[in-house]
């Protein structure tokens, strides 16, 4: 059925689409050397046919690509099959046999639905008078994330979408991109408490400016990770990582229509990802 222009004319997203709308991108630009996590295969790009190489009869020619990279590189969102604990996956499902076959069929990311969601910017360093950015290392509290709450007049809700921002972001594009890394430093970012606040605000997806959303104590790298366990396993909430939050952080945008779809990798761990936050025009 042809929907006609009267249904079209009514429809209020598109109503309001058509008053303006600006759109931060919250995404990393993709390239060769940006900084990610050990664990995980690295971005490349190349182009296995440039123009010249084939010129049709016309004068015409053309130029493509090949890219390799983990699912966990760049800005990513984790499906649920990502961490397991004590051998199971979240709703208690064997870990390994999930797996059987190389692939996740019940949790992988092509079971992540689209999102179009209220979203919140909890600019912590803002919040608690932290300057650019939270200290290596730093465990983002829930008293500091109720806190931030607070101070921006926008409580989290049911099914929303909390964008935790640490300042950490800063360092993504530094010459040296072990900064980002903070194998040694360390990296801030929410700890197991945080995560359980999250949680209890029964929050449909967090994310955050870092490499592994959570706290990274100096020294330790991804030793641990309590907040995946809480989030991904425990509680079925769907993280996303290494995001650009500084420009929405700048505009003092704290509350947005998100917008973010995953790739439907099928039995993957996770999907590379370029969020949107979006604002509406009167």
């Amino acid at each position: 059925m042809t929907p006609s222009t009267n249904a079209s004319a009514g429809d209020p997203l598109l109503a309001a689409v058509r008053r303006g709308v600006t759109v931060y991108d919250l995404g990393r630009r993709l390239s060769v050397g940006m900084p990610q996590s050990p664990n995980h295969p690295a971005y490349w790009h190349s182009l296995p046919r440039r123009h010249g190489d084939m010129v049709r009869s016309d004068g015409g020619s053309a130029a493509n690509d090949m890219i390799t990279m983990g699912t966990h590189v760049g800005t990513h969102i984790d499906a649920l099959a990502h961490v397991s604990h004590l051998g199971r996956l979240h709703g208690g499902a064997d870990a390994v046999e999930a797996g059987q076959g190389g692939r996740y069929v019940e949790l992988g990311a092509h079971t992540i639905a689209p999102m179009v969601r209220r979203g919140v910017l909890l600019d912590v360093p803002r919040a608690i008078g932290a300057g650019e950015g939270c200290g290596a290392g730093y465990e983002i509290t829930p008293d500091d994330l109720a806190a931030t709450e607070a101070a921006q007049g926008t409580p989290i809700g049911a099914g929303d979408v909390a964008l935790v921002r640490s300042g950490w972001g800063r360092f993504f594009d530094h010459p040296d991109r072990t900064v980002y890394m903070g194998l040694e430093s360390g990296v801030p970012g929410v700890g197991e408490a945080g995560a359980t606040w999250l949680a209890g605000r029964r929050v449909h997806a967090a994310g955050a400016d870092t490499i592994a959303f959570e706290c990274l104590r100096p020294g330790a790298a991804h030793s641990v990770l309590p907040a995946h366990r809480v989030l991904l396993v425990e509680h079925g909430v769907y993280i996303i990582e290494a995001m650009a939050l500084d420009e929405l952080a700048a505009a003092g945008v704290h509350e947005f229509t998100f917008v973010l779809a995953p790739l439907p990798l099928f039995g993957a761990t996770g999907s590379p990802v370029r969020p949107l936050a979006m604002i509406g025009h009167g």
